[in-house]
């Protein structure tokens, strides 16, 4: 840029110049975006579940409440259409990163010729940052040896606090900031990555605020929860003791309910006959509750007892989150938008639930009652890598409560069915005050 001053041989007759900056609107409303992992239409009990997510509810309350939001079926599909605002398969992420190919479309590069929502931010003065999951980095970029343009700093976000990859364990996670992988869970023993994530955002928020308390921020804040490993605490677990053990057929028929109560499904909508005897779902078949051995029943209800308690422990921190706006005196002028899951659960379980998915990974499907009651006091601690069980292959959507064994309840307008492959999701959002038209 050409110098735009006046340069003489005495400083009284020169003339400084400083390059002009982009400034953003006076009034520009802050941006936060919330999106949590692998949930589903009735786990959160702003959409009928029995999960109790306060946070949610509170931003449904202060806007509005969507049924009808889709996303892709898959994690990174859904996450490159967010931040990019186009069809996955233009920027590359047709399918999740580490089945990528090198063929247009598939090849897990989002490209400098799709400008995120996050470059288009920072270009118009925005405080732009990443706090979370990170499944749009290809999985051949991940190392310290770069390069960088495909990691969130290349994407157009100054600040990055999250992990590489479709998944991580919470209490050891797989943690950059920016560029740098960070280890601080070492010496501080409880820690858990949910808690430190929404710990690491509000310091940013603080941070800036007090820095520049004039400059809007964008923060795209997308916790783990409720991808597996399954990593609540066990605080959080015991609040959710006993609460499945009515069985999956009656939760099903409450949750059907609430949302009838609530108005996201229509009020003439039927619930689907339980499949007696039929199979569905690649082959899997629906047993009734009461057919299920103790064992089955105990093992089960723990599943979901660890689910809810991740799902609410994640909802809880994404309220301080929201809270810290609150207490800077900027909620007013502040768009959030909290996405209940990218995609439906998952299979990684497979029909029965395992205290380690990556059994699943390596094609064991099933594994003996009395090595997972084996770990049933463990189920969701560090000494696991837990997911629940589901009832097919494949992703699914519209769950009623977690794991899938737990039924799926739809949102179609005549009928609440089972169906895989489809991706429903809902969504809550308040507008900033200066930015309603």
């Amino acid at each position: 840029m050409p110098f735009g001053g006046v340069i003489k041989e005495s400083v009284k007759d020169s003339t400084p110049y400083w390059p002009p900056r982009v400034v953003p609107p006076k009034g520009a409303p802050n941006i936060l975006l919330i999106m949590t992992d692998d949930q589903d239409y009735g786990v959160s009990s702003t959409f009928g579940g029995v999960i109790p997510t306060p946070a949610l509810d509170r931003v449904a309350k202060m806007g509005l409440r969507y049924t009808q939001f889709h996303s892709t079926a898959l994690c990174s599909p859904t996450r490159a259409a967010l931040i990019t605002g186009r069809n996955h398969h233009s920027g590359g992420n047709g399918v999740i990163g580490e089945l990528a190919t090198g063929y247009p479309g598939y090849d897990s590069v989002i490209g400098p010729d799709n400008a995120t929502i996050g470059q288009i931010l920072k270009d118009n003065g925005y405080a732009t940052s990443w706090f979370g999951k990170n499944h749009n980095t290809p999985s051949f970029q991940y190392s310290l040896a770069g390069p960088y343009d495909q990691w969130p700093s290349g994407m157009g976000f100054d600040y990055f606090y999250g992990y590489m990859g479709g998944e991580t364990d919470q209490w050891t996670p797989y943690l950059f900031k920016d560029h740098t992988q960070i280890f601080p869970w070492i010496g501080h023993p409880g820690y858990n990555l949910t808690t430190d994530m929404a710990d690491e955002a509000i310091k940013y928020m603080h941070v800036l605020n007090a820095s520049a308390p004039d400059k809007p921020f964008f923060v795209y804040y997308v916790p783990g929860g409720t991808h597996s490993p399954h990593h609540p605490t066990k605080e959080w677990i015991a609040k959710f003791k006993g609460k499945f053990d009515m069985g999956y057929e009656k939760l099903r028929e409450q949750i059907f309910a609430n949302q009838k109560k609530l108005g996201v499904i229509p009020p003439d909508t039927q619930l689907t006959p339980w499949p007696d005897g039929q199979e569905a779902y690649g082959g899997a078949k629906l047993p009734r509750w009461d057919s299920l051995s103790l064992v089955q029943k105990k093992l089960y209800a723990r599943e979901a007892e660890v689910f809810a308690a991740y799902a609410a422990y994640t909802d809880y921190e994404i309220g301080r989150v929201i809270q810290e706006v609150q207490d800077e005196g900027k909620l007013d002028n502040t768009v959030i938008i909290y996405i209940c899951g990218d995609n439906g659960t998952s299979a990684e379980g497979t029909e029965e639930g395992t205290y380690n998915t990556l059994t699943a990974y390596n094609g064991i499907l099933k594994l003996p009652e009395a090595l997972q009651m084996l770990h049933y006091e463990d189920w969701g601690s560090d000494k696991t890598y837990p997911h629940m069980a589901v009832q097919c292959p494949g992703r699914l959507t519209r769950l009623s409560s977690g794991p899938s064994r737990w039924r799926h309840i739809s949102a179609a307008r005549d009928r609440a069915w089972p169906f895989p492959g489809l991706a429903t999701s809902v969504m809550s959002a308040v507008s900033a005050r200066s930015s309603i038209t």
